[in-house]
């Protein structure tokens, strides 16, 4: 088995890929039961122990919205707008599918 390669990225270290996908599968989870700001993500995902910064944060929700999950809309507040995130349909069903994975997954770990 090889070993994970660092990827050069701040943050990046043990575990650093296994729990990107977590971060993205909580990105969907909420994106699906409502709309987001990316600062309200951001403080939510810290309140789980994940702590990313903008600057890791809008790459990633920007890569989902290129990916078809993820659906943005342009809101003005005061003098600078902002972007509310909400899950597509592609969206719901790609998580839909990851939650039995899952599911089976977790199940199969911590089965006594």
């Amino acid at each position: 088995m090889k070993s994970p390669k660092s990827t050069g990225k701040a943050g990046a270290g043990k575990g650093h890929d296994l729990y990107a996908g977590l971060v993205r599968l909580h990105i969907l989870h909420h994106a699906a039961k409502e709309p987001f700001y990316g600062l309200w993500l951001i403080e939510e995902l810290a309140r789980h122990g994940y702590r990313l910064s903008p600057g890791t944060l809008y790459p990633l929700l920007h890569r989902l919205e290129r990916q078809g999950y993820l659906r943005s809309e342009k809101f003005r507040e005061g003098r600078r707008g902002r972007l509310l995130y909400r899950a597509t349909p592609l969206g719901r069903k790609a998580l839909a599918g990851a939650r039995q994975k899952v599911r089976e997954l977790f199940g199969e770990m911590f089965e006594e």
